[in-house]
């Protein structure tokens, strides 16, 4: 490594930096928004009262891979999932 950075630096080159921007979800007020029911109370006390999902972003083999669970309130069982 340092003989790679001695001849770059006695040659004047410089290696390539990628300004990745930083993710941002935001896009504005585009749709519309759902009203809030649960006010953050993920606690349900009987089975299937409340049902949570959440989309999460995967990359494997050059591809990204998108996981839906269902989520039941009472216990955090999955009640059912999807892979796209």
């Amino acid at each position: 490594e340092k003989t790679v950075r001695y001849w770059m630096h006695k040659l004047g080159l410089k290696g390539i930096r990628c300004n990745k921007r930083k993710y941002s979800s935001y896009k504005g007020t585009i749709g519309k928004i759902a009203p809030n029911l649960i006010h953050r109370d993920f606690f349900a006390a009987l089975p299937n009262t409340k049902w949570y999902t959440d989309i999460t972003e995967f990359h494997l083999n050059n591809e990204k891979l998108y996981l839906s669970p269902i989520l039941d309130g009472c216990g955090g069982d999955i009640v059912s999932y999807t892979i796209s």
